[in-house]
């Protein structure tokens, strides 16, 4: 038969079709679904950055971890353990996809780790891990796989991200680790942003009580000098923080003259004159001025002498400077504008300075006595000056005679006294001469430089006598 004739056999071609085409369908199959499980991966991990920018509150962010951890892993479940201050460990959130294990898997996590307490800064990284994961073996069986990875905020370990799997052929895979790790770092940024708002708020508070304390300080200070007859006067204080201890003030030393300062007029009474400086800067010593400046101002009333005043002021300070630690030095005097003498008592602060325009000689006030707060029975003395007219007198606090140069250098007192007797030739008022000293400590130290001490200055400058006596 010719082979034209022969019967034709059946050919396998749908069969070698099916076997050319299956595995190519496959492999399609195949890139699509890894290609759909990227972007799923993508999306949640988009999904959790988008919530990481969002959210203010910590906890919502939070809940959100273990899902993500088990969507991009394909566990069971997810659970976050937080490492608290006081040593406990405590399960934060979970996430099962079987509810109705869910309340066992929780119960025996809580267990887990209610069990272990952790001295903070003593359990090495890899130690603290461990001891978790034996608990969670124990508590939850042999049946669930555990992989988990620790929370890092700046290096310190904080809690930690785990994934559960009942599944036995599960595998804790590279890219698992990643992912997982990924959520994790999402989770410790989330924390350290969280803590640096709580911070970010204390400051804003702290810089709202400090506002209000400067302002304060600011009002107790004198706004402006009271108008005594033949004197000119001019001050200015220049804390190196908000809030600083140096203290000057202007106290009328009879009840008389209280209400016409307010209304700005002439009277013809002792003025008491003072400077002060409370050991340290900032808030603690701006309380304590402050309270000191409440004692004395009562105290000037009583009538007493400048030496009787310090006294006193030191006995009713002592056990609230003690308790603190701090001193202050004061230097307290009375002008009486009918006789031109200023009497005056010290106790440890920098001399004021007294520049006799007949002789344009400068000469220091000063007398013996400690502390104010060093020793509850300290004595202070006396002391009397005869002012005549065109003499000036400058009270000043130390942080002009110790601010620093760049250098190290300190403006110190020699130059004080030398650019205060320039000051005292050629200025026309007090206000002119304060203006030339802080020109003179700021040109010192560096146009762009803050002092680091507060400075205080006050300037007394006889005009005329005054024709009627006291």
């Amino acid at each position: 038969m010719p082979v034209s004739q022969l019967p034709s056999q059946p050919t396998d071609s749908n069969s070698s079709a099916a076997t050319d085409v299956t595995p190519v369908v496959a492999l399609k199959e195949l890139v699509a679904r890894l290609h759909r499980e990227q972007n799923k991966i993508q999306d949640l991990l988009s999904s959790l950055g988008f919530a990481l920018r969002s959210f203010n509150n910590l906890n919502q962010f939070l809940e959100l971890i273990p899902l993500m951890a088990t969507r991009v892993t394909d566990a069971d479940g997810s659970a976050l353990f937080l490492y608290k201050p006081n040593g406990q460990v405590r399960l934060e959130q979970l996430h099962w996809q079987d509810s109705r294990q869910r309340k066992n898997i929780r119960k025996a996590l809580e267990i887990a780790s209610s069990q272990i307490t952790l001295v903070p800064n003593t359990v090495p990284l890899a130690a603290a891990t461990g001891i978790l994961d034996d608990q969670m073996h124990r508590y939850l069986g042999p049946d669930v796989q555990i992989f988990g990875t620790a929370i890092l905020v700046k290096h310190t370990e904080r809690g930690w991200l785990y994934v559960l799997s009942r599944d036995p052929e599960y595998s804790w895979t590279e890219t698992r680790q990643k992912l997982v790790r990924l959520v994790a770092d999402q989770t410790a940024v989330a924390i350290e942003n969280d803590e640096l708002a709580v911070e970010l708020r204390k400051k804003e508070r702290l810089d709202q009580e400090l506002e209000i304390g400067a302002e304060i300080q600011r009002r107790l200070l004198p706004r402006q000098c009271p108008t005594i007859p033949g004197v000119a006067l001019a001050a200015r204080c220049k804390p190196a923080n908000r809030v600083g201890g140096d203290y000057y003030d202007f106290i009328p030393t009879n009840h008389n003259q209280i209400q016409p300062i307010i209304q700005d007029s002439v009277e013809t009474g002792r003025w008491g004159l003072v400077i002060g400086d409370v050991m340290g800067k900032g808030v603690p010593a701006g309380l304590l001025m402050t309270m000191m400046r409440g004692m004395l101002r009562g105290e000037v009333l009583h009538g007493n002498s400048p030496a009787g005043i310090l006294q006193n002021l030191n006995r009713v300070m002592y056990a609230d400077l003690e308790n603190s630690h701090r001193f202050v030095t004061l230097f307290y005097s009375e002008y009486n504008p009918q006789s031109q003498i200023l009497s005056y008592s010290n106790a440890a602060h920098n001399p004021p300075l007294w520049w006799h325009a007949a002789t344009k000689a400068v000469t220091r006030l000063d007398t013996l006595g400690m502390l104010i707060g060093l020793d509850a029975n300290s004595q202070y003395e006396d002391a009397q000056a005869q002012l005549e007219p065109g003499d000036t007198i400058i009270y000043y606090t130390d942080g002009l005679t110790d601010a620093a140069a760049a250098g190290g250098d300190r403006f110190d007192e020699d130059n004080f006294i030398t650019a205060f007797n320039t000051a005292c030739k050629y200025c026309n008022s007090p206000q002119e001469i304060v203006d030339y000293l802080f020109d003179q400590v700021q040109q010192f130290i560096g146009s762009d430089k803050q002092n680091t001490d507060d400075m205080t200055l006050v300037v007394l400058q006889i005009l005329y006598p005054t024709a009627s006596g006291e």
